[in-house]
């Protein structure tokens, strides 16, 4: 081979090279594109407030979806402090920017700590399960219970109005995403110093509480 026809070989060889590698991005960044979206909107609980980086429950739900080959991209909206209200402002534009299949809701306790009214958390609740419905999401509420001190009566009726929001608006419901933590007898040692936020010891068993009602809403 001529010493010309070598350069115009090799130079044809890395075009396709380049070509097919820039193809297979291509494909990749379509197919990402394409996965479903699984939107967590929530506070400091689905926030990892207080753990490494990757070690929250949602962390380990993007790792079951990835185990269990299913498609979904998570996007994790939770922000620390964040209230039903600050959930129902901002919930319209993660909508339009993410056309979620599924919506997860875990808001509520910083309703509670503020002593907001019970009717409030109910009506935002409501709203967002709605405004999610409409955008042509499954939704996921994520329910919440208060400390005894709080008293009987008040954590009765907190703890009740996500089931009264999910039958209304029928969703799927988590009842207490605490469930096998905060009902322990050792239950302080499950949790950070604040004693309101789980240690990374706890994010596996906040995960299986929300798995089994997640799972069947995951449709490929």
């Amino acid at each position: 081979m001529r010493r010309r026809d070598c350069g115009a070989y090799f130079s044809a060889l890395a075009f396709a090279a380049a070509f097919t590698s820039a193809g297979s991005g291509l494909a990749n960044a379509s197919a990402a594109k394409s996965a479903p979206v699984l939107l967590i909107v929530g506070d400091s609980l689905s926030a990892e407030y207080g753990l490494a980086r990757g070690h929250g429950w949602v962390a380990l739900l993007e790792q079951r979806l990835r185990e269990q080959k299913l498609p979904h991209q998570v996007m994790n909206a939770s922000i620390s402090g964040d209230t039903t209200a600050g959930g129902r402002a901002r919930l319209g534009a993660l909508l339009q920017q993410h056309k979620p299949a599924v919506v997860v809701i875990e808001l509520g306790g910083n309703d509670a700590l503020r002593g907001l009214p019970l009717s409030t958390t109910r009506e935002n609740l409501t709203a967002m399960s709605q405004a999610a419905k409409k955008a042509g999401a499954k939704v996921v509420m994520v329910g919440m219970q208060v400390p005894p001190n709080y008293g009987v009566s008040y954590g009765r009726e907190f703890a009740s109005l996500f089931e009264q929001v999910a039958k209304a608006e029928k969703t799927a419901l988590v009842p207490f995403l605490l469930k096998g933590v905060a009902d322990r007898p050792d239950a302080m040692d499950w949790f950070q110093p604040d004693r309101i936020h789980p240690l990374a010891k706890a994010q596996p068993v906040m995960l299986d509480q929300v798995w089994p009602v997640l799972r069947p809403l995951l449709t490929r």
